[in-house]
């Protein structure tokens, strides 16, 4: 066991120098260790902490060490349980473990032996936490993504990321929708030392009150009527890891309390427990907000604010950094290799030259689009949205369709005169005739290749 794999136990023995043996084998191997001389007793420590692993003996007072099992696995389902038996109730044990136990060993045995077995009792609960914290973490995390910008508020961005990343300072990260907070997040949470263990992610815009306090602190079988199994929250499945909450100021104040108290002290309690649960984490927060507005409008905690205003790293909006549009467009056209991954100056010139209220977010939408529907190997002027594109002075405006005579002709014949009509009258370019027979582009090529019109045209 490497060194720093320190795990708590649970000792349960009516001998009181067994108890003691036990207790000062594994304190002096620098583990946790409390001690209980009942059933009644070990219970009442199970509700108010967790351990990992429990040594019960199987005769004790009260009620024995299977019913202890039982009891303890009701209260805390994740404890590892090696039971100490005598000779005679070998059977006993076994019984146990067809209950849950991990192993049994019988008295008088080894300690070497006994804290062998409570180390792998503890890599056994070890392993199963990480991969029950593994797969919740890819069921809500996202890819990482890559700060990209050479301006010189983006480099200030980067250069804060590099000195904050490798502490474990609380960091609120503030700006516009859009901007990138979440990105930040996840480099800071890469520079790290905690860069191996999850980093996990919640908005606090996109749940309830109470659906949000379930998610960070989790709850225990039968809090409320639909809680048929116990679940851990984020703070556990993200302990020695990253919890980054996006939109903190959307929180209500009653959670805003229970969460301070977490950030203080590491200590968290399900919903429906009284038993507390310690973590490490550290704690990355995001917002859109003026938080230092919103608490002297009485919205937001101050001493929650001053809590998370340890460090604060501000994403510049897209508007003070227009240099970067260029890299940015580039940078999305290579994410997905299916399209084009080019795109005309002209078209180009036209983003840098766009407002963005929705910033970064809303110019990597544009190009995602602008890659749907380009049917060349570039990104031009027609495949932008309309906002982006505004009708050019020098443009005539597109000349309505004669009506095309029907006398003697059939349904596809005056089909095909029709687009022919719309066709010349735009003088071959196809959004303008598209856009005046009312139809989309898209449709408009499917119709030529169904007549099988072909001739000098312009998209």
């Amino acid at each position: 066991m490497a060194d720093h794999d320190r795990f708590s136990i649970l000792a349960v023995d009516d001998d009181d120098d067994l108890r003691g043996v036990i207790a000062r084998r594994f304190l002096r191997r620098g583990h946790d260790i409390e001690q209980a001389a009942s059933p009644v007793e070990a219970l009442r420590r199970a509700e108010q902490k967790h351990f990992d692993v429990a040594i019960l003996d199987i005769a004790l007072p009260e009620m024995d060490g299977v019913q202890l099992l039982e009891r303890l696995r009701q209260v805390d389902p994740e404890t590892q349980v090696i039971m100490l038996t005598a000779q005679g109730t070998v059977e006993t044990a076994i019984r146990a473990m067809k209950l849950g136990a991990y192993d049994y060993l019988i008295k008088p045995c080894e300690l070497a032996q006994l804290e062998l077995q409570a180390e792998r009792a503890y890599e056994k609960a070890r392993l199963a936490r990480e991969n029950r914290t593994l797969k919740a973490v890819l069921r809500r995390t996202e890819p990482p993504g890559e700060i990209v910008g050479t301006t010189p508020v983006i480099r200030r961005v980067l250069c804060l990321i590099a000195k904050v990343a490798p502490t474990d300072s609380s960091v609120l990260i503030q700006g516009e929708s859009g901007t990138g907070k979440e990105l930040v997040a996840r480099a800071l949470h890469r520079g790290s030392p905690r860069a191996d263990k999850p980093m996990v992610v919640i908005n606090c815009a996109a749940l309830q009150e109470s659906l949000l306090e379930n998610e960070l602190f989790g709850h225990e079988k039968g809090a409320f009527t639909s809680a048929v199994t116990a679940k851990p929250g984020l703070f556990e499945l993200a302990d020695g890891g990253t919890l980054f909450i996006d939109e903190i100021g959307e929180m209500a104040p009653p959670l805003q309390a229970k969460l301070l108290r977490a950030l203080e002290d590491g200590r968290i309690r399900r919903v429906g427990s009284t038993r507390e649960i310690r973590t490490d984490v550290r704690f990355l927060a995001a917002t859109n907000k003026d938080l230092a507005q919103e608490v002297a409008a009485s919205r937001f905690r101050d001493d929650l604010y001053y809590r998370l205003n340890v460090i604060t790293i501000t994403t510049p909006p897209l508007r003070e950094r227009i240099e970067d549009i260029p890299l940015l467009v580039r940078h999305f056209l290579t994410l997905d290799p299916c399209g084009p991954r080019h795109i005309e100056p002209e078209a180009l010139e036209l983003l840098v030259h766009h407002h963005w209220p929705g910033n970064v977010r809303e110019l990597a939408n544009v190009i995602e689009r602008a890659k749907i529907l380009a049917e060349g190997p570039s990104i031009t002027v027609g495949d932008l949205p309309d906002e982006l594109r505004p009708p050019r002075p020098s443009e005539p405006p597109c000349p309505a369709v004669p009506p095309a005579s029907s006398s003697g002709m059939s349904l596809g014949a005056l089909e095909h005169q029709h687009i022919l009509q719309a066709m010349e009258a735009a003088g071959g370019n196809k959004v303008r005739a598209a856009r005046a027979l009312g139809i989309s582009r898209r449709r408009l090529y499917r119709l030529l290749e169904k007549q099988r019109l072909d001739g000098p045209a312009t998209a």
